[in-house]
Order: structure tokens, then C-alpha cells, then sequence
């Protein structure tokens, strides 16, 4: 027998045995709570769909000062979650709701920056005191939705790094550039980081709000959120720094971390989840759950999912539904696309909006028989002005949908309606900024027709509507997105004989208020004088470009489209 070939097999044998048993790191998982009663629903059930094992897991749980049912909902989660983790650690005053110096509950005085300070550094030296391998900071305003996020961050092995998180703005969890007086300084690679222009794992100056703390890095003992305690490191340590800037707490740990050579990182090589936009002092929290109502649209668009653990669901509140003042809003929809009238649902739903369902003519049942039924003749020497084609029966169902819609108008006397298609991204705060809009254009003019979701294919100026904030008098434009339209705008449309000379119905807009650079196929429509204005801002943007698998774009408040998306998007979302 040969032994060294033995002993050889029992070494790799046993490597590979123990590298399989080897326990993943434990870690104390740091959550601070306030006024999050919104929010926890949503946080606590990721946070427990976060797939790393939960015997390796202790949570460090502080709730103070609530005016909510924060408490209610952490202690109701706990019921289970004390069964799932290695230990809990929470305790909550409930003695008041404001501190003495606050006043509001988004205000922050300096005594509250103290108290945060102090719970942040107790949880640190607990982390220290039981040996955990890391400490995750993780306020309950984030949401985790990648349930990888634990794993993919401890995989890094980086001192400290943080998961980019997306709002419903520019806002994220990083900083790119800090002034030398410590705040924000906004710099060209914030953008390509948050907009994934590039991809990778990037040094910056500032990471909060969901922090992974490697504490076995030789220099952690270091890290500190409490000024006087950095400033005593740095004596001990004869360094030159001093810190002499405002006492907060993501402030003052990025500094320690900074003056102790430990570089932070944030991470954008996947999506990891999302985040909220802290409220100004001024601003009430009625402001917060708006705007938690953007970042539930947000996932429900892009992960097509928005579950919450069974225990918390009685928390969950959605608006009461409504037509936003409207004679009827109507979502357009092949029955053949049952998932994105589903979509389109949970986004009415998360938004209280009341909408009635139109099954669009479905292209494919289109035949002669059929455009003869119609009495439907094609506009003479029309041709897709990029495809070079006639129309597709897929934008003569669109088309005919529309004007059915158009149609029903008429019939039903109704004096003001929203049409939808069931390919849309609401932008944030769309009920407050369609609401300002239809009062504003009720007040200001006579209008026909206003596109609030659109792609301009004339880059020369457009001119406001006089006197507006939200409204400009469109040029050339394709998709029918979403559009308001009046009870004379529908009449003039039908008056106009569309089914004799038929065209795409995003060529037909433009052509009947006379933007359209095609001088014949204008000639061919009489009169033109649609009235028709443009949200600007648009409201909404399509979810989707075809021949871009899986590629979702984010508007953001962003000035530009992506590159020449004008062939990306169908005309209608009914063309399939």
C-alpha cells in the first residue's frame, strides 16, 4: 500500500470536509426604530427573507420616542423571530414621544443626535463583547428585497461596505464626495454609480443607513461614532488628526474609519434594495408614508411581487380608490397579457386608483373580413417612417382600442378621462403631481388632449402654456402611454374619419395638432385643431424596451432618455 498516497487523500479529504463544515460568520444584526410603523412591515419581512442562517444571527433591537405603532408591530414580529435568531437583544422607552428639545418627530436637536450616538456605540462594543465576526447597521427604513444581500456583502471580505440601495430621487446610501467641512458634496461618479453606468465594488468617503462592520480587521477596535472617544484614539495613536466637525453619527464613523486607514466601499454589482429619502425638518411624516408609497410602486414594477409576512399584514393600509377627479380612467390591455394587467393592478392598488379594465382588439384576430367589417381604407403612400412597412395589424387593433375608448366618450357624455396602457412606470408622487396638473390646466385654458407620458422626437423647444408650472404645447411625439383627453378632444378625433385613411394612431395625434413633419399625410386631415398640451414633467415612462432583456429604466429626475429608445418601445402596448 502505498501510505503517501493515503496520507495525501486524507489531508485534501479532510480540507475539503472541514471547508464544507466550516460555520458562516456571526453577526449582530443593528436596527434603530422611531416613527417606522409604516415601514417595518416591509422591513421586518425582508429582513427575515434574507437567506443566511439564522443560528449564526443576533439582533440588537433599540425603539424610542414613538408617537405610532412601532412598538406594536417590532413586538408582534418578535413573537416568531425570538425562535428564528441565535439571540435578541431589544428594549424601547415609551415613556414620551418627543425629547424636550424636539419640535416635531423629524426634527433633530442635538440631543437626539447624542442618544443615537450612544445607542450605535453601546451596539458596537456589544458586537465586540460576544465575539461577533461582523455588525450590520440597518435602518428600518431600508428594504433588503435581494435576499443574497448578507451573503453577497460577508463573501466581499471587506472591512466595510455597503449595499447600493435606490430611492425614488438621486438619494442612495453613499457619498462620493465630502466637502472639508464633512457634508455632501456631489461629484460625476455618484451618477455612473447609482445609474450602474459602471459596476463594481468603489472606495467613497461615506456609506450609512445599511452598513456591513467587518470586526475582525486588526484596526476596528478604531471605528467609533462618538466624537470625544475618536479624538482620544487619535491622541493615543500621536496622529495628527483631530476631528473638530458636527457631531453625527455617519459623519463622525466615516472620519474614524477614514483617519484609521480602513477605506469604505459601496457595492452596485447587483440590485440590492432600496431606501427612503429622510425628511427635512420641516416636513411631517404623513410626507414619509407618500413616499413609501413611491418605493412600493418602485418594487412591485420591478420585482412584480410585494409580500408581507402573514403576521404583519393587518398593518398594511392602502388608499382609498378614486378617478382622481375624473369622468373614468380606462387601463388598456390584450387579454393575452394577463401578467401585465396584473402588474398594472398592484400599481392602482398601491396608488388608490380606480380604473376600469378595456380588453384592447387583439391584432392577431385582425383579417380582411375583419377591416372590411370596419369599413377600414389605409392612408395612401403611408409608410413607417424607420421600418419602411405598412401598418401591422398590431397598430390597427392599438389604434381601434383607442378610438373605441374615444368613442364611449361621446357615447357616455364623460367630460375628462385618463387612457392607460399596461406597459407604464409611474413617476413618484403621481396622484399629488396629476391632481396639480388637471386643476392648473382647468384654471389656464381650454384643452383637448394631454400627453403625461410621451417620447419627443423634435429637440426644438416646446413653449409653456402661459401662465403654467406643469404644462408645455407638445411637438412631434410618439406612444399613447397615458393621456388625458377631453369630451370635445374625443369628438374632434372621430370627426376627423381616421378608419378612412388610417394610420398609426401616435402618427394620427401629432397630425391632428399640426406638429406633424410630414407635410402629406397632413394634408390629409382637416381641420387641425386638436388642443394639445404635455405634462412637464411626464407622469410616467414605459417599463420596458423591446430588444433590452430585462432592462427596467428609472427616469429619477434624470435630464435625458436613454440613447435612441425611439425604435425600442412598440407604439402601442397593444401591438404584440
Amino acid at each position: 500500500m502505498n501510505w503517501g498516497v493515503v496520507v495525501l487523500l486524507f489531508v485534501v479529504t479532510s480540507a475539503a470536509w472541514g471547508q464544507q463544515m466550516r460555520k458562516d460568520p456571526k453577526i449582530l444584526f443593528v436596527i434603530l426604530v422611531r416613527n417606522k410603523a409604516h415601514t417595518l412591515p416591509l422591513f421586518l419581512t425582508y429582513l427575515t427573507q434574507l437567506e443566511y442562517p439564522k443560528d449564526r444571527v443576533s439582533l440588537w433591537i433599540r425603539s424610542d420616542h414613538n408617537a405610532d405603532a412601532s412598538l406594536e408591530i417590532v413586538e408582534e414580529w418578535l413573537k416568531d423571530a425570538r425562535s428564528w435568531y441565535h439571540s435578541i437583544h431589544y428594549s424601547s422607552n415609551v415613556s414620551e414621544a418627543m425629547r424636550p428639545e424636539e419640535v416635531s418627530p423629524t426634527h433633530w436637536p442635538l440631543e437626539r443626535f447624542r442618544d443615537v450616538i450612544a445607542m450605535k456605540e453601546e451596539a458596537l462594543r456589544v458586537g465586540r463583547e460576544i465575539w461577533a465576526d461582523y455588525v450590520f447597521f440597518l435602518d428600518a427604513d431600508t428594504f433588503l428585497t435581494n435576499p443574497l444581500t448578507l451573503k453577497k456583502l460577508v463573501n466581499l471580505g471587506l472591512p466595510i461596505v455597503a449595499p447600493m440601495l435606490i430611492s425614488d430621487g438621486l438619494y442612495s446610501n453613499y457619498w462620493c464626495g465630502m466637502t472639508e467641512e464633512y457634508y455632501y458634496e456631489r461629484t460625476e461618479e455618484y451618477k455612473k454609480i447609482l445609474n450602474r453606468e459602471i459596476i463594481g465594488v468603489f472606495s467613497v468617503p461615506m456609506v450609512h443607513s445599511a452598513v456591513l462592520i467587518d470586526l475582525n480587521h486588526p484596526d476596528s477596535d478604531l471605528l467609533t461614532f462618538d466624537k470625544d472617544l475618536l479624538n482620544f484614539h487619535l491622541e493615543s495613536l500621536n496622529s495628527p488628526h483631530r476631528y473638530n466637525g458636527p457631531v453625527d453619527d455617519i459623519i463622525i464613523f466615516a472620519m474614524s474609519a477614514k483617519y484609521s486607514g480602513i477605506p469604505m466601499r459601496i457595492s452596485n454589482e447587483v440590485s440590492f434594495g432600496y431606501i427612503m429619502v429622510p425628511l427635512e425638518h420641516d416636513e411631517d411624516i404623513v410626507r414619509d408614508v407618500d413616499q413609501l408609497q413611491n418605493v412600493r410602486v418602485m418594487i412591485w414594477n420591478d420585482l412584480e411581487v410585494l409580500d408581507v409576512l402573514p403576521n404583519l399584514q393587518k398593518y398594511i393600509t392602502f388608499p382609498e380608490k378614486d378617478r382622481l377627479t375624473l369622468s373614468q380612467i380606462f387601463m388598456v390591455n390584450l387579454k393575452r397579457r394577463p401578467e401585465r394587467r396584473l402588474k398594472m393592478e398592484g400599481n392602482f392598488r398601491e396608488l388608490g386608483l380606480d380604473v376600469e379594465y378595456f380588453e384592447a382588439i387583439d391584432g392577431r384576430s385582425i383579417d380582411d373580413d375583419f377591416l372590411n367589417e370596419w369599413a377600414i381604407n389605409f392612408l395612401p403612400g403611408y409608410a413607417d417612417p424607420y421600418h419602411k412597412r405598412q401598418m401591422t395589424m398590431g397598430e390597427v387593433g392599438c389604434f381601434l382600442s383607442h378610438l373605441t375608448i374615444w368613442q364611449r366618450i361621446v357615447k357616455e357624455n364623460l367630460q375628462e378621462v385618463l387612457i392607460l396602457e399596461d406597459d407604464i412606470r409611474f413617476e413618484p408622487f403621481f396622484r399629488e403631481r396629476l391632481l396639480n396638473l388637471l386643476q392648473e390646466a382647468r384654471q389656464l385654458s381650454t384643452w383637448d388632449l394631454i400627453y403625461i407620458g410621451r417620447k419627443r422626437l423634435n429637440e426644438s423647444a416646446e413653449p409653456w402654456v402661459e401662465g403654467s408650472q406643469y404644462l408645455v404645447y407638445p411637438s412631434y411625439s410618439y406612444w399613447t402611454l397615458g393621456y388625458l383627453i377631453s369630451n370635445q378632444g374625443a369628438k374632434k378625433l372621430i370627426k376627423a374619419g381616421p378608419l378612412e385613411k388610417l394610420l398609426p394612431v401616435d402618427e394620427f395625434l401629432p397630425i391632428m395638432f399640426d406638429k406633424h413633419p410630414n407635410e402629406v399625410w397632413k394634408s390629409a386631415f382637416n381641420p387641425r385643431n386638436l388642443i394639445a398640451m404635455s405634462a412637464a414633467p411626464l407622469l410616467l415612462y414605459p417599463t420596458h424596451y423591446t430588444g433590452e432583456e430585462g432592462y427596467i429604466f428609472r427616469h429619477r429626475g434624470l435630464p435625458s432618455d436613454p440613447p435612441d429608445i425611439r425604435r425600442g418601445v412598440p407604439r402601442c402596448s397593444t401591438e404584440e
